[in-house]
């Protein structure tokens, strides 16, 4: 699984906006925090707002919550510290040092990351604009388990975050709000955001991936969604099809 964040913004950039002006409370810079599953190419989970502790923990959480809890073999983000307090408060549990009968106060208990749980980072060094050094570094887990992850991956060998980058370039391009220069930026925040989460979870359904495809019985290609690559759906879903599924589903 893959983390990053994507920039954007809503009606004006952040240096032009007036921290005391009550106008400009939802103005300025807004992220798309987003997780991401590699070998599927599936959107798994996006919160936007401001980059922040608080929206790096809930996408966390969001993606915690959607997997069920499981532990992920490999996590990974750019070096942004706000996701190491993120996946150790979600994924994180209480251990109680035993008593070991001395006099003095008992040590207190900490937070430790379950056993399984590997998370990594990849920071790029830029000079004049141009990535001069790429750091990687294991924060939870072993090297070794790491690269045993990476060895069973299908996807890649190395520590990164290019599939979900690569990722924001396919939002960009399909959501013109957030092209780096344009004159079809958003104007509201609640337009943002719902167009933020209409483009990204169509696209999980009805959105070919050419990279998914596979060889039918006669020979032929056939194109595949991230979501029938994760085993959530069976065909390529219409627009109209996926805005008229509910949401709840009733027995």
């Amino acid at each position: 699984m893959q983390f990053d964040e994507k920039w954007a913004f809503v009606f004006k950039k952040q240096e032009h906006c007036d921290p005391t002006a009550p106008a400009d409370a939802n103005r300025g810079d807004y992220w798309d925090h987003v997780a991401f599953d590699p070998e599927h190419k599936l959107v798994v989970s996006v919160v936007p707002g401001a980059r922040g502790l608080e929206e790096a923990e809930a996408v966390v959480a969001d993606f915690h919550r959607r997997t069920g809890g499981r532990v992920m073999d490999l996590m990974t983000t750019d070096g942004y510290p706000a996701y190491e307090t993120a996946i150790l408060h979600t994924y994180g549990e209480t251990v109680w040092p035993p008593r070991t009968g001395k006099p003095g106060a008992p040590k207190a208990p900490y937070t430790a990351v379950p056993p399984g749980l590997n998370y990594a980072t990849v920071e790029k060094r830029r000079e004049k604009g141009r990535v001069v050094e790429i750091v990687c570094r294991v924060i939870f887990g072993t090297l070794a388990a790491v690269l045993a992850a990476l060895k069973r991956s299908p996807v890649s060998r190395a520590i990164n975050t290019s599939f979900v980058e690569r990722y924001h370039a396919t939002d960009r391009h399909r959501n013109a709000r957030k092209a780096r220069k344009t004159y079809r930026f958003s104007k509201d925040w609640r337009q943002h955001e719902a167009v933020t989460y209409f483009t990204m979870y169509s696209y999980n359904f009805c959105w070919p991936v050419r990279t998914l495809r596979v060889r039918g019985e006669d020979g032929s290609w056939q194109q595949r969604t991230p979501a029938m690559a994760a085993g959530l759906a069976d065909h390529v879903w219409s627009l109209p099809e996926w805005l008229k599924f509910p949401a709840v589903q009733r027995a």
